[in-house]
């Protein structure tokens, strides 16, 4: 739980992924095409990917992939970010944090 504090707590996005996960893709793709340069953790791909999917699921985080942090604090998996975007509040929230200047 303290490594995955340390990967969040600096950035102002951060997106917790797989390759194999085309929610992932999704997310990506989303926050990449406002303009946000997320940090992006490939959990299938780094060094104790699995230890982070266990500290997420520990968060409650279900399916544990993709899992959004925007400014240190945990919004969710890809229903919840679609949700923000479609209500229009994905969009502030980014700029509140200086992941986005529009």
């Amino acid at each position: 739980m303290e490594k995955l504090q340390k990967l969040i707590s600096d950035k102002s996005v951060v997106i917790f992924s797989k390759n194999s996960c085309c929610m992932s893709h999704t997310i990506k793709t989303l926050f990449i095409d406002f303009g946000v340069n997320p940090t992006i953790y490939e959990l299938d791909e780094i060094t104790r990917g699995k230890e982070i999917e266990q500290a997420l699921a520990q968060l409650g985080c279900s399916p544990t992939v993709p899992v959004v942090f925007i400014g240190g604090q945990l919004v969710g998996g890809a229903n919840q970010v679609m949700s923000l975007h479609l209500n229009r509040s994905l969009v502030p929230m980014l700029k509140r944090v200086g992941a986005l200047w529009l």
